[in-house]
């Protein structure tokens, strides 16, 4: 998308962060398998790419310790609102972006939920994060990527939906897929009466379940497991999300 960089999701979507996608997943869950993972791990440093407004990173260092939970994000407007929250217990804050920014090691867990692990728009980026990551992790650390399983056949073509509509106030999606280039991109295009047009733009390169276990693979990471959730369903070949850990071979 023309103009379209690693910041602009944060800066469209930081207003509305919180109001659209706090119900996304199971946070208790998610929580209790990253604390686990980070025990089991020596209990080092936790890291969250692209931690937005806080929704697993808050409560993640409340369950452990508020110094070792760091998040990374490169959208000053995303962290704003993570430290306007005020939180006693809030983790650390870095802006920057999910290859350059990272912490040094050696780090216990490091973490991307929900599909941010896509927001890196080329298969070069992606393959850059996981390097990164492996050079840093502990040798029981752990990379922990929870994204959606792509459409099989991809999909092609474009698409508008209407995502909301009140009485003073619609919102649609206009999405563009491409299955060879393996990309999404769109605007939420919100109107209202008082505001006029509001324009959130997104784009992401997405990847298969298997795409992800070969560039762990050359970064030097293996599975070690693949659930379907946080809370650890067992992930099928009907499965639409994953949760995947890799850890050092």
């Amino acid at each position: 998308m023309q103009g379209y960089d690693n910041t602009s999701y944060g800066e469209a979507f930081a207003d509305v962060y919180d109001d659209w996608y706090s119900d996304i997943g199971d946070v208790d869950a998610a929580v209790e398998a990253l604390a686990q993972l980070a025990q089991d791990a020596g209990s080092l440093p936790i890291v969250e790419l692209g931690v937005g407004t806080g929704r697993l990173a808050i409560p993640l260092a409340q369950r452990v310790h508020p110094t070792a939970v760091i998040g990374v994000d490169s959208s000053a407007a995303m962290l704003d609102k993570l430290a306007a929250k005020n939180f006693e217990h809030a983790p650390l804050l870095v802006l920057g972006d999910m290859i350059d920014s990272l912490p040094e090691g050696p780090l216990g867990v490091v973490f991307i939920a929900f599909n941010t692990f896509f927001n890196l728009g080329s298969e070069q980026l992606q393959r850059a994060c996981m390097q990164a990551v492996a050079q840093r992790l502990s040798p029981n650390g752990c990379f922990v990527i929870e994204a959606l399983v792509p459409e099989d056949p991809p999909r092609t073509g474009n698409s508008v939906d209407v995502k909301s509509l009140t009485r003073d106030r619609v919102v649609l999606s206009v999405a563009r897929y491409d299955g060879d280039e393996q990309s999404a991109e769109g605007q939420f295009v919100e109107f209202t009466e008082a505001g006029g047009v509001r324009l959130r733009p997104w784009s992401i390169r997405y990847t298969s379940p298997s795409q992800l276990d070969d560039m762990a693979a050359a970064a030097g990471l293996s599975r070690r497991h693949r659930w379907q959730t946080f809370a650890k369903d067992a992930f099928t070949p009907d499965s639409t999300r994953h949760v995947s850990i890799y850890a050092p071979n």
